[in-house]
């Protein structure tokens, strides 16, 4: 088994990683999994419980879930510089908006796919507020940073800019002019666009 492996499957939140590993740079092994019997084949179950891509496995050791993997793959891998240095102020924003991404953002988008829109009274529970508070907070980070952890481009950007860009294209996301930037100055980095060939092409190759 390589040193990294890495279990996705092209039309999932996989893409998120699969970028993230194309800008590291690092030698790693795909391994397809397909929705259905495979994803929840007692093999896969060993590696995942929850019978779903992506995962990782780096050293003998797995991780699961998209913001824990980008987090663990930026400090595993600290010379691509996809992650602020300890002692570095930057550091506090990219915690705050990876996990602003893992938490508030998904849970909105989730709920708003989903038909549900909390109410006032539910608003004050539900853990984000409305979708509206979302993008406001994204937009007033976005305005004044060119990326979430201020000059520097972090895993962080990865994941909240992957879920701005598909939100957009897919229309659960209003496409304002900031994130529309924002989306531009990501999608048209070299690992970006090599990642989404290896999966199109993937894609292509099981259609």
């Amino acid at each position: 088994m390589a040193e990294l492996t890495f279990y996705t499957n092209p039309m999932s939140r996989g893409r998120m990683v699969r970028w993230l590993l194309e800008e590291l740079g690092v030698p790693y092994e795909t391994r397809v999994i397909a929705y259905g019997p495979e994803m929840k084949s007692a093999e896969y179950l060993a590696i995942n419980p929850m019978g779903k891509v992506p995962a990782i496995q780096h050293k003998g050791q797995v991780v699961t879930e998209v913001a824990a993997i980008c987090a663990y793959l930026a400090d595993a891998f600290p010379q691509a510089g996809l992650a602020p240095a300890v002692d570095s102020p930057a550091r506090a924003s990219y915690y705050r908006w990876l996990f602003f991404g893992a938490g508030p953002m998904e849970y909105a988008i989730s709920n708003q796919a989903c038909g549900f829109v909390p109410d006032e009274k539910q608003r004050r529970f539900v853990g984000y507020g409305s979708m509206a508070e979302v993008l406001n907070a994204l937009e007033q980070v976005l305005s004044a940073n060119d990326y979430l952890a201020g000059t520097q481009f972090t895993a962080a950007d990865v994941y909240v800019g992957s879920q701005i860009g598909w939100g957009m294209q897919f229309k659960t996301i209003e496409p304002r002019p900031v994130f529309e930037a924002y989306w531009q100055r990501l999608v048209a980095r070299p690992a970006a666009q090599r990642a989404a060939e290896i999966d199109n092409a993937l894609l292509e190759a099981k259609g």
